[in-house]
């Protein structure tokens, strides 16, 4: 990987795990991710105005196709993350979306597109799913096991694995540029949640007032991380930039046991290095 393109991916997993701590914060909040979604379509809108008028890209029935695609997968991302915050612990949602993704990928592509399975890849496989087991308690409680964070972090990483195929293919082969991938995202999220999050216009100011920091801090470093694994996926293959951003796992995983002080710190952080390792043998698999 072109060290550019590494270098991308290492300052996007700090900030994605960053965000996500801020996200877990204001986990009770119901129109967080209007908040977060509404503030960055304002301070990314110059930024795409100005990459639309200088570089006039093509829009044909394929570029409008990813759009739409990824505006969906982003939409359902977005809420089943925050959904899964609010019934469960970061170092436990995060890692599993994180991991699954390429999990769900790789039994895909096997199975659908008969990939052969060699002796890394395998072991990738075991890596993954022991370090779901810890992460998710199932290796020590089972009976305990937070089910519910469990499934969400699963649903997310599946939401995950479709748009890097999608959006992979949007900045490579499609030349699209990722401040417009992301933003398509945004802009559907803000258009969709509008109505519900102006429902109750004395409750949403009081989550504005509560949460709007987070808000903030989450419009700029969500657009922020992803557009440079964006721009990272176009300098290098995504088969390996998608295993070098999982260092977010276990960036993640720190936070939500050291700084929100949750339970199970120890176990869940080893399982995120499991998972790293998991992905990064998979990748290596690949190439």
């Amino acid at each position: 990987m072109p060290a550019v393109a590494l270098l991308a991916v290492l300052l996007a997993a700090c900030t994605h795990a960053t965000w996500n701590l801020f996200a877990k914060r204001a986990a009770s909040s119901r129109r967080f991710v209007w908040m977060y979604s509404a503030g960055s379509v304002v301070l990314y809108a110059p930024i795409v105005i100005w990459i639309t008028a200088s570089e006039r890209p093509h829009f044909g029935p394929l570029q409008w196709g990813v759009l739409g695609a990824t505006s969906i997968l982003h939409l359902a991302y977005s809420l089943l993350l925050q959904a899964g915050y609010r019934v469960s612990d970061l170092s436990l949602v995060y890692p599993i979306a994180r991991g699954s993704g390429p999990l769900l990928a790789f039994v895909g592509a096997a199975a659908l597109l008969g990939e052969r399975v060699t002796w890394l890849s395998a072991l990738g496989l075991v890596l993954i799913v022991c370090g779901i087991l810890l992460v998710a308690g199932l290796a020590r409680e089972p009976r305990r096991a937070p089910r519910a964070g469990i499934l969400f972090g699963l649903a997310t990483g599946l939401c995950i694995s479709a748009y890097t195929v999608n959006d992979g293919w949007a900045v490579k082969a499609l030349g699209l540029s990722p401040f417009i991938v992301d933003y398509a995202g945004n802009a559907l999220r803000v258009v969709v949640l509008t109505p519900t999050a102006l429902r109750n216009r004395s409750t949403l100011l009081g989550e504005v007032q509560t949460y709007g920091g987070s808000a903030v801090v989450v419009s700029l470093l969500g657009p922020l991380g992803y557009i440079l694994v964006l721009y990272a996926m176009r300098y290098a293959p995504v088969s390996h930039v998608a295993p070098a951003r999982e260092l977010a796992t276990l960036i993640g995983a720190y936070f939500g046991s050291r700084l929100l002080q949750e339970r199970g710190g120890a176990g869940r952080l080893v399982g995120a290095g499991l998972i790293v390792a998991g992905v990064v043998s998979l990748a290596f698999a690949r190439s």
